[in-house]
């Protein structure tokens, strides 16, 4: 195995058995015919029912249409961008030519794709309790930002909400780059919160969608920091 598979497994907390389902799940359509796509189908069945069976036992008092709600802000693919980002997956992400110039390993809808690819991968290599461990721990800072009263807001909403309860002035939010052609662009967002000593950061297709992410890691940041303060 290269240095960099064992690096990434180190980040991912999981040892593969098979080495070489992790590189098909790092592997993109446009770098070869055997790629990722069916290990993404069965990674998001897997992530769905693990989230899924996690809402339920968490929220016994949840209607079904909520949890469905809370599931999708929980599974969607701005979340499992974020946990790419954080796992430094883009750098070990295998693409053509043509998506490495415009930017590829930086695209929203590509590292969440790779996302659920490699906990299709968890799955084949040692099946769902393991891929279930890997989940919940990804999960479990964005399963502290969840409640039954907000779960139609988006992420800048409650952002912004949460400020305001606690009198501090409302984000900023600040495009910093944009990348690829017209057609495929590729929006950077900073977002600056009063109560945060470091700005968060967020990336899509658009600049809505990079802002929501933002956001997104900012009320993740703010529940890790009132963690640590109660240790």
């Amino acid at each position: 195995m290269s240095n960099s598979l064992q690096k990434l497994q180190t980040k991912l907390g999981y040892e593969f058995n098979d080495a070489a389902l992790l590189k098909i799940a790092l592997t993109h359509r446009s770098y070869a015919g055997k790629n990722n796509e069916r290990l993404e189908f069965l990674g998001d069945a897997v992530l769905n029912f693990i989230a899924g069976e996690a809402l339920f036992k968490r929220f016994p008092e949840a209607r079904e249409g909520q949890l469905s709600r809370l599931r999708s802000r929980l599974v969607k693919g701005e979340t499992l961008a974020i946990l790419a980002k954080g796992l430094h997956l883009g750098d070990h992400l295998l693409l053509g030519s043509g998506e490495l110039k415009s930017g590829g390993f930086r695209r929203e809808s590509i590292l969440a794709d790779a996302m659920e690819a490699i906990i299709g991968a968890i799955y084949l290599d040692r099946g769902m309790t393991a891929a279930g461990e890997r989940i919940l721990f990804w999960l479990e800072p964005h399963f502290e930002t969840l409640t039954l009263v907000d779960t139609n807001k988006d992420p800048k909403t409650r952002l912004q909400e949460l400020l305001q309860s606690r009198g501090c002035e409302l984000p900023n939010y600040e495009v910093i780059n944009i990348q690829g052609e017209p057609h495929c662009r590729v929006f950077d967002v900073e977002c600056s919160v009063s109560l945060l000593t470091e700005k968060t950061y967020g990336q899509g297709a658009s600049r809505r969608i990079a802002e929501q992410m933002a956001a997104e890691a900012a009320l993740t940041a703010l529940n890790l920091e009132k963690g640590a303060k109660h240790e």
